[in-house]
């Protein structure tokens, strides 16, 4: 039995993942922070499975790291952990730096001076991030990178990191450099997610309106569930090496919008240019979708599209296996019936008194 070490484990890939190798037979260990908030709703239907276990440390404290490597010894580690929201790190960008860049080093290290060096391999999630004002399209393993945005930056440096630790001391150790990839189980802040939750609310008259960005931005991107099948494979190899894990396919946020609308039962139309652009339910006349200045970027990404040639030839992985339409469909499905739960559960919280009086409930 193999034993895997994760960090950022209640996250979307963390979950992914974690269901991946214990469906391999794996004793699966992840690392969470301490929090009076529960926020491992995620992971909360696997903590009854007996090779699953959680460790207390935290990326941006050395010892913690330390400690729980040297108690596992694991023979993977999958370094998922990050500050992972472009537009927040604008916000704080010494957090980001701290967490995506030097808790890469804090990782490299603790396998080191724990001695494991020779015998734990080191998944890093790296990001299309790195490309930021992109100088070729679409992008490979040997674009150059131009980072634009704190997040981006501190992204670099974990990059770069892992490749001085695989030349300096031969490690195991390689990036995957992830473009987009959303699911069911992305946070809510994300632009996708926002999106296929309004839909869903707007459709269920919850909401009446969405705020967006830039509808003009392109992103490649694929199913969460489809790419942590790639970081694995990553680590099954002879030689260490990077990967660009992308769809090849590229869509703007307006695409992806008419799509969750379209699978929520509304059908878009779009109106107008730049910050004046809205979409309008096509039944109703009613702009539902408009755009805010205060969703822009200071600098902005807006043509992301992976090349993941060399994944598909050298891992054998199939980057389309979930189509883009399908994994919008999900999303929907997902939040259409999220949405009716919330709805009956206001609808019985408003009438409450009601039932009791009633006595339908006790």
């Amino acid at each position: 039995m193999k034993t895997a070490l994760i960090t950022g484990v209640t996250g979307q890939d963390g979950s992914y993942l974690s269901e991946f190798l214990l469906e391999k037979g794996y004793d699966v260990h992840g690392v969470i922070r301490r929090s009076s908030v529960d926020y491992r709703e995620r992971i909360a239907h696997m903590e009854k499975e007996q090779n699953f276990h959680l460790h207390y440390a935290d990326m941006g404290d050395s010892l913690s790291l330390v400690k729980v490597i040297a108690a596992v010894n694991p023979d993977e580690i999958y370094n998922l952990a990050a500050q992972s929201h472009v537009q927040v790190s604008f916000d704080v960008p010494e957090f980001t730096a701290d967490v995506d860049a030097v808790g890469v080093l804090r990782i490299l290290e603790a396998v080191r001076v724990c001695g494991f060096a020779d015998t734990c391999r080191i998944y890093q999630a790296s990001t299309s991030e790195l490309y930021g004002k992109v100088e070729e399209v679409p992008q490979s393993e040997s674009t150059p990178f131009h980072p634009y945005s704190p997040y981006a930056v501190a992204k670099q440096y974990g990059y770069w990191i892992v490749k001085e630790y695989r030349e300096a001391y031969h490690m195991y150790c390689c990036s995957g450099i992830l473009f987009n990839h959303e699911s069911e189980r992305r946070g809510e802040t994300f632009v996708t997610r926002k999106i296929t939750l309004a839909a869903a609310r707007i459709a269920q008259g919850k909401q009446d309106k969405l705020y967006l960005g830039n509808l003009s931005s392109k992103r490649d991107w694929g199913y969460a569930r489809d790419y942590v099948e790639c970081m694995w494979l990553m680590l099954q190899q002879d030689k260490p090496d990077d990967y660009v894990i992308a769809t090849g396919e590229q869509h703007t946020v307006r695409e992806f919008c008419t799509l969750a609308f379209h699978y929520a039962g509304i059908e878009l139309k779009w109106q107008g240019s730049g910050v004046d652009e809205k979409g309008i339910n096509r039944a109703t006349g009613k702009a539902i979708v408009e755009v805010s200045p205060d969703f822009y970027r200071p600098t902005d990404v807006i043509n992301l599209l992976g090349n993941p040639a060399k994944a598909k030839a050298e891992l054998g992985w199939n980057p389309t296996k979930t189509s883009f339409a399908e994994l919008v469909r999900l999303m929907v499905d997902h939040d259409l019936k999220r949405t009716a739960v919330e709805r009956t559960e206001e609808y019985i919280k408003t009438n409450l008194t009601e039932y009791l009086q009633a006595g339908i409930v006790k």
